[in-house]
């Protein structure tokens, strides 16, 4: 190994690196970006453990303000790390509690409580309720219950598809233009338009087929719950597909710095990996994050492909979310196609 040539290649890419001052910045700027953005997200006395739904009971007093107020039974709601939710119908929060976005229901006018026998988090949280309260009457779903897999598949396939249209296409894009692929397309009759919709149609297509057989061959061990069409699931995954890759290709429609686009594309895809309720539910989280969420692709995706497999919803049921689809890839694609450079940095 000759030193001199190794040291040469070093420097010369540590030279690279740090003048190049986007790249240098973003390296800077986003881990800051992330603590502020997870400080902001699980701030407080630390993140809830278990999310009640409460029916009969007002929760407009701070929890100090109830401890002393109220009996022992509604004392319980000032329990901490426990996220308490207001329903006025007991069937929504019924729907809630079998879908394990809630752990447990509480109707303090009928003095009676309900409990999701599958899960792990029902029965903990069961057991600290009734050490304050044991004179209320225990109740259990009819029907069916959902496991957390089944809860959390159209999360988890929604980042991966995620993942697969951001980074797909935007390293594509940039290594094609740091490459001068694009200057030497540019000399054809070949328009900007037509090379990004070729590329997004292209994608669709891997990412849709991928998904499909991670989907199916997954089914044969986990026997997925399924109470929709999946005509309908595929609509739904196939329009949040095309949203993210329209997406991916407005975000690297200038830069030709690969460094630079990994970093634009994680803080592209970080936001909705931790608000677009993959993991867990944003119900009870502050208006403001809620509202935030509602701006993120994947945000209607995972809403309207969960509500097909675990509540049986129609097209027509998630038309709210297929419109804010349809929305954002209009704009993004009109934007990314308007802005789009076949050689220059924005």
């Amino acid at each position: 190994m000759n030193f001199h040539r190794f040291f040469a290649v070093f420097k010369a890419r540590n030279i690279e690196f740090f003048r190049d001052k986007s790249s240098l910045g973003w390296n800077l700027f986003f881990p800051v970006l992330l603590l502020f953005g997870m400080s902001m997200i699980f701030s407080g006395d630390g993140r809830s453990a278990y999310k009640v739904g409460v029916i009969g009971a007002e929760l407009t007093q701070t929890k100090k303000a109830q401890a002393t107020q109220l009996t022992n039974a509604e004392g319980f709601l000032s329990t901490r790390f426990i996220d308490f939710v207001n329903y006025n119908a007991l069937d929504d929060a019924k729907g809630k509690l079998n879908r394990h976005a809630l752990d447990l229901i509480i109707d303090y006018s009928s003095k009676a409580y309900w409990v999701n026998e599958l899960s792990s988090k029902s029965y903990l949280v069961e057991k600290i309720f009734l050490a304050q309260a044991n004179d209320f009457e225990r109740k259990q779903l009819s029907g069916k219950s959902i496991r957390y897999v089944d809860w959390v598949l159209p999360g988890v396939l929604g980042m991966n598809m995620m993942f697969s249209c951001l980074f797909g296409v935007g390293y594509v894009i940039v290594r094609y233009r740091k490459n001068s692929v694009l200057k030497r397309l540019k000399a054809t009759p070949l328009s900007a338009f037509e090379f990004v919709s070729a590329q997004l149609i292209s994608r669709l297509f891997i990412v849709m087929f991928m998904s499909a057989v991670v989907y199916t061959g997954c089914n044969f061990f986990f026997d997925f719950y399924m109470l929709g069409h999946y005509l309908d699931l595929i609509i739904v995954g196939a329009l949040g597909a095309f949203c993210l890759i329209s997406l991916g290709l407005l975000v690297a429609s200038r830069s030709k710095s690969e460094e630079l686009i990994g970093g634009l594309l994680n803080l592209t895809s970080w936001p909705m990996m931790l608000l677009s309720g993959v993991w867990f539910s944003l119900e009870g989280a502050p208006e403001a994050l809620q509202l935030l969420a509602q701006f993120l692709p994947l945000t209607h995706m995972v809403a309207g492909a969960r509500m097909i497999i675990t509540e049986g919803a129609t097209l027509a049921d998630v038309s709210y979310h297929i419109n804010v689809m349809l929305l954002m890839s209009t704009i993004f694609l009109g934007l990314g196609a308007y802005l789009f450079s076949w050689n220059t940095e924005r």
